[in-house]
């Protein structure tokens, strides 16, 4: 497979459909198709990079608008009393699609509550 054939490459082409909450010429923003919250969602980079192990130091300014953007779109839906950002990194570290991508989770817990 090459970089361009990934599933997340045809995602943000709009080859493969996705519930997309956000889009602009680097990144691209959706939900995920198994969330493990009441709101879970994904933000990735259009140019493919396989993963947060192979990013360098020119790539921190899009790993910065990508936190941005995090905090920007779990905010807008309403994930106020807190959300998670967790980055999954390699086989060993959880990641299951090899393209660089961020999942945010948040909204209410009911198991937490009092």
């Amino acid at each position: 497979m090459s970089n361009g054939d990934c599933l997340f490459c045809k995602i943000a082409r709009g080859e493969i459909p996705s519930k997309k909450i956000y889009e602009d010429e680097e990144l691209f923003a959706f939900y995920d198709i198994n969330p493990h919250a009441p709101v879970h969602f994904l933000i990735i980079p259009k140019r493919h990079i396989t993963s947060l192990a192979e990013t360098t130091s020119e790539d921190s300014a899009l790993l910065g608008k990508m936190l941005n953007l995090a905090r920007k779109l779990a905010l807008d839906l309403g994930c106020r009393n807190g959300f998670r950002v967790v980055i999954n990194t390699g086989r060993d570290g959880g990641q299951e699609v090899p393209h660089l991508h961020v999942h945010v989770l948040g909204g209410p817990r009911p198991w937490k509550q009092a």
